[in-house]
């Protein structure tokens, strides 16, 4: 078999006002923003990136904000929730930052773990988790959140599914297997300790399909250690699905396939990294787009829509 894929790399989802969307992720979230480009399907588009201070793998919320998009409708087919990892003692300090934001937080918990699930300003349901990581944070170096308080990265996702057995085989072929159960959901895990581990599904045989739109989770991609582990990956997953070539992403190379419940899955490796075409210390500070969409960068400069970038600082 391949090498291990050991969790999620990214998480992309559908927005509308880009200002509002790069706010809400940067100063409320506290995430760094790490690339600011466009959605090579769609160049006239921007495609947002953000995550901890280096965009590593397993941090990076993504977002294709389309100005004007209409709110989408969660419901089977479709990830209906994003949680990021937060250290325990974390949670009474976001449930106060949430509120002083704006937002209505609620506690709940789950397996044993408390988080708070609230919604960003498209709809999209975030929870914070509060969870042991053995692995420290990468805390923004731009940040309102202090580091001891900052997210971590992914702590997994929630997939809403008709049935669970075409769902379930599939994740067992990327090698997540079924840990425990609550309810009508379960909670699958790979061997590995990385970020974005927790691949969650929650079983409605009556849920109706969910509509694509702005708050709707786009895609979810999981981690390929390299290109050859990629390759090895798509040989295996096209003996049972239908699976795309390697897509050059610059910042990693993707395939994307379709799970049997309809969520769309990405495998993308792990290199070469937000860096590769801009210093870390000022990633996402200048517009980035590919070599071969440089003969247009003035027509879609004019044409995106302008965005102011806050470099916060921590605030007691």
């Amino acid at each position: 078999m391949p090498t291990p894929i050991l969790g999620l790399h990214h998480v992309t989802a559908i927005a509308s006002d880009p200002q509002r969307n790069l706010d809400f992720y940067t100063t409320v979230l506290g995430l760094r923003f790490v690339k600011r480009t466009v959605n090579f399907d769609d160049p006239g588009t921007y495609h947002f990136y953000f995550g901890d201070d280096a965009g590593s793998p397993g941090t990076i919320m993504t977002s294709f904000p389309w100005p004007g998009a209409s709110r989408g409708t969660s419901g089977a087919g479709e990830v209906t929730q994003t949680a990021f990892s937060v250290p325990m003692e974390s949670l009474g300090y976001w449930e106060d930052h949430l509120r002083d934001s704006g937002l209505s937080p609620a506690r709940t918990q789950r397996f044993q773990e408390h988080l708070l699930s609230f919604a960003d300003p498209d709809g999209m349901k975030i929870e914070l988790v509060g969870h042991a990581e053995p692995q420290p944070a990468k805390a923004p170096r731009f940040a309102s959140i202090p580091a001891e308080h900052a997210i971590r990265g992914f702590f997994g996702v929630t997939l809403l599914e008709r049935q669970v057995a075409p769902t379930a085989a599939i994740l067992n072929l990327l090698g997540f297997h079924q840990a425990t159960e609550e309810g009508s959901r379960l909670r699958f895990l790979p061997a590995g300790m990385a970020l974005g581990r927790h691949i969650d599904l929650v079983i409605d045989t009556n849920a109706r399909r969910g509509h694509m739109g702005a708050g709707s989770v786009h895609h979810i991609a999981f981690r390929a250690s390299d290109d050859a582990a990629q390759l090895e990956w798509r040989k295996e997953i096209s003996k049972h699905l239908d699976v795309t070539t390697v897509q050059d992403r610059t910042y990693f190379h993707s395939i994307y396939f379709r799970e049997p419940g309809g969520v769309l899955f990405e495998l993308a490796t792990d290199p070469p990294g937000f860096a590769l075409d801009e210093p870390i210390e000022s990633l996402g500070e200048q517009l980035r787009i590919p070599e071969w969409l440089e003969p247009q960068r003035q027509q879609l400069e004019r044409r995106l829509p302008a965005i102011n970038m806050h470099k916060s600082t921590v605030t007691a």
